[in-house]
């Protein structure tokens, strides 16, 4: 996956994040809803956790003269467990 196609996949996930907390505002009255919005959102805020670590992966290998191709996404466990 490309710098560019990894860009276009977070632009894709942004937006669609900021359309489920506009409707889990929305659906608050709807128990079922709300918590459909909330696992949604939940999984998109994880994928997009992996396109960022894997596009900076890309970014890292480049600067040092590594082939970017060669990164891997990692899995959602490990994305979600860095320490900040």
């Amino acid at each position: 996956m490309s710098d560019e196609s990894l860009a276009a996949r977070i632009d894709q996930l942004v937006t669609e994040e900021q359309d489920l907390r506009r409707r889990e505002q929305r659906d608050s009255p709807d128990a079922d809803a709300l918590e459909a919005d909330r696992e949604r959102l939940r999984a998109v805020e994880v994928e997009l956790d992996r396109c960022w670590d894997l596009l900076r992966q890309r970014r890292a290998r480049e600067e040092f003269g590594l082939d970017p191709d060669d990164a891997s996404a990692r899995s959602a466990d490990t994305v979600e467990n860095y320490e900040q």
